[in-house]
Parts: structure tokens; C-alpha cells; sequence
């Protein structure tokens, strides 16, 4: 009687150890362990995070970090960079399966960006790399050169869109996805339409980012797009305000100032973006242009006018005239308003 009490005290402490056990495993590993009550929350990793810095960047999320981190040992999980989607209520194996391989994409959004400088600090807040290492893959001399591009015309190839990619991409990588983009913009119908026009793809660009400055209403544009062909055809200077304001700006090294109005005085400023000193288009573009703008000048409305101006009756719109005569009449007209309200600068 003795030995089989032994026996079974035994036998039932082996069971509850094995239990114990088995409920520790179920624990560590299936039992939920999220605490977030949102439906889901969302992981960004970095490429220097470790399993250690990845459990500072949970703990608010899981009632359990050291839970998380065993399991994450005994599945022999290494951090991997990228967004990551965790739906509530899963267990720490479902975490680390999602961790291990779902990366999620991103969408990417930028338009009218007016330089680089500004590209790569408006997509530094939407992905993981930082503007500066952006900027310097934006501007590396040996891809430009390889793919037909100069420091002055770069931000041609950057195409406003929304795309999607991992949060994770490189800096080369999406300057690569990017130059993938501004290819298949530019078809064989395209590259014909700009021929036409005597335009290379960046010439057009350039072009387009001048009407984008002067017009906010794309119904607009194609008329403008038309009054500066019909000046090129004609050899006549742009003389587009727009370009005075980018050649002040780059002159005191200060995008983020204002200008307003553009005086006498600044049409004298010596600068190859300056169109009233310099003859045809600027060397590059003086901003992001939008895809309407672009296809503006690629379609751009038949005409004789060659001057226009604000008009001051219709905000947004513009007074076009086909003779000098007629376009000082309607600056006088522009420029009286200007001085009604107040506007100096």
C-alpha cells in the first residue's frame, strides 16, 4: 500500500508538472497577448532595431514584453525592418509569424514639391529614411549623368503620384522606383508629342512647371501652355514671373519667403532663370509640376496670343492679349488693382 501511495503521488506530480509546463508553453505562445483596444495597431521597425529595442516599442502594446521575448528566442526571430500590421487579440506566435513575414507596403504621396531639398523632407515623414540620405542619393552626379539628367533638371524625374512601397525602401531603391515611373510616363505617344513641340521629356517638364506656377486652374493651363510655345516658336523671351521669383529666391539662398509681386527692378537680375535676361527655357524646372500641367504642354490649346496677365475681375484667371498694345492695357489694369489693394511686394 505504502509503494503504490508513492507510486501515485509520483505519477500525479509528474501530471502536474507536465501540465504546469504545458500551460506555461500555451502561455508564452498562444494565449493572447495584446492589450491595445483598437481593432489593430501598427509596428514600424527599424533597420538598427534589435529584439531589445523592438520590446521597448511593444511594451505599451502587450500585457506581457518578457512573454514576447521568450517566444521570440524560441523561434529564433530576428528583427525585420518594416511596417507591420497587428490585429488584437493574437498570441505571441501569431505576433512573430506576422513580424517574420508580413511586411506592409506604404503609399507615398508628393506634389508640387519645389526642389529636392523639399522632395526629400516631405518623403523622410513617410518612410524610414531620413531626408539627407535621400537628398544625396537625389543627387548622386554619376546616376544623373547616366540616365540623361543634370543637377538642374533632377526633380523632373520625380513624377507627383501616390505610390506604393515598403516603408523600409532605400534611399537608391525608391530613386530607382521613381525613375521606373518617369519611363512609363514618358510612352512613345509622349516622346512624339514633345518632338513636335521641339521639347525633350525635360524640356517639357521645365515648361510645365512654369504654367503650374502661373495658373491654379488646370482649365486653364493649356492656353498658358500655349501663349509660351507660340514665344518660343517665335523666339521671343518667356518673360514669365514665376522664374524672376525662383531666381530671387535662389539668389538669397530663402525658399520660404513670399514674393508677391514681381518689380521692375527684379527683371534686371542676372540668373539663367531669370527668362526676362535670358533667352528660351530656364535650365531646369522651378518646381514640381502636376501631371495636368505636364499634359498641358503636351496638348496645349491652338492659338495667337502671346502675352497674359492676372485678370483682377476673375481670381485664378487670366486677361490674354495677341498684341503688346492690347497687354499693356490689361497690366494697367492688373497693376491698378495691385496698388488699390495694397500689394507692394
Amino acid at each position: 500500500m505504502y509503494r503504490k501511495r508513492i507510486v501515485t503521488i509520483i505519477v500525479l506530480m509528474g501530471l502536474g508538472i507536465g501540465v504546469y509546463f504545458m500551460l506555461h508553453f500555451y502561455q508564452i505562445f498562444f494565449w493572447k497577448n495584446t492589450r491595445f483596444e483598437n481593432e489593430v495597431s501598427y509596428v514600424f521597425i527599424d533597420t538598427d532595431d534589435t529584439l531589445d529595442s523592438l520590446s521597448i516599442q511593444l511594451e505599451p502594446l502587450l500585457k506581457s514584453v518578457r512573454n514576447f521575448q521568450v517566444a521570440a528566442n524560441k523561434k529564433g526571430y530576428t528583427p525585420r525592418p518594416g511596417k507591420y500590421k497587428i490585429p488584437k487579440g493574437l498570441g505571441n506566435n501569431e505576433i512573430i509569424n506576422i513580424l517574420r513575414s508580413r511586411r506592409l507596403t506604404v503609399s507615398v504621396t508628393f506634389n508640387n514639391q519645389e526642389r529636392l531639398e523639399n522632395l526629400a523632407g516631405r518623403l523622410s515623414t513617410q518612410i524610414a529614411a531620413d531626408s539627407l540620405s535621400l537628398l544625396q542619393a537625389f543627387r548622386d552626379p554619376d546616376f544623373l549623368q547616366q540616365n540623361g539628367f543634370t543637377k538642374e533638371t533632377a526633380l523632373a524625374m520625380y513624377l507627383p503620384n501616390t505610390y506604393d512601397c515598403f516603408w523600409d525602401i532605400s534611399p537608391i531603391a525608391f530613386r530607382e522606383r521613381m525613375l521606373i515611373a518617369y519611363k512609363a510616363f514618358w510612352t512613345e505617344a509622349r516622346k512624339a508629342a514633345a518632338q513636335a513641340l521641339g521639347l525633350t521629356p525635360e524640356e517639357v517638364i521645365t515648361l510645365a512647371s512654369i504654367v503650374q506656377k502661373e495658373s491654379v486652374k488646370a482649365s486653364e493651363r493649356p492656353r498658358i501652355a500655349g501663349v509660351y510655345l507660340n514665344r518660343l516658336r517665335k523666339k521671343i523671351k518667356l518673360q514669365a514671373d514665376p522664374t524672376v521669383i525662383y531666381a530671387i529666391k535662389l539668389e538669397r539662398n530663402d525658399f520660404e519667403g513670399v514674393i508677391k509681386r514681381v518689380l521692375y527692378k527684379d527683371l534686371k537680375l542676372e540668373s539663367p532663370y531669370n527668362t526676362y535676361q535670358a533667352k528660351g527655357l530656364p535650365p531646369g524646372p522651378i518646381t514640381m509640376p502636376d501631371l495636368s500641367s505636364i499634359k498641358a504642354v503636351l496638348n496645349p490649346e491652338k492659338h495667337s496670343y502671346l502675352y497674359f496677365v492676372a485678370n483682377p475681375d476673375q481670381p485664378g484667371y487670366h486677361l490674354f492679349a495677341k498684341t503688346l498694345i492690347g497687354h499693356n492695357r490689361n497690366k494697367k489694369r492688373y497693376t491698378d488693382w495691385l496698388n488699390q489693394i495694397k500689394v507692394y511686394r
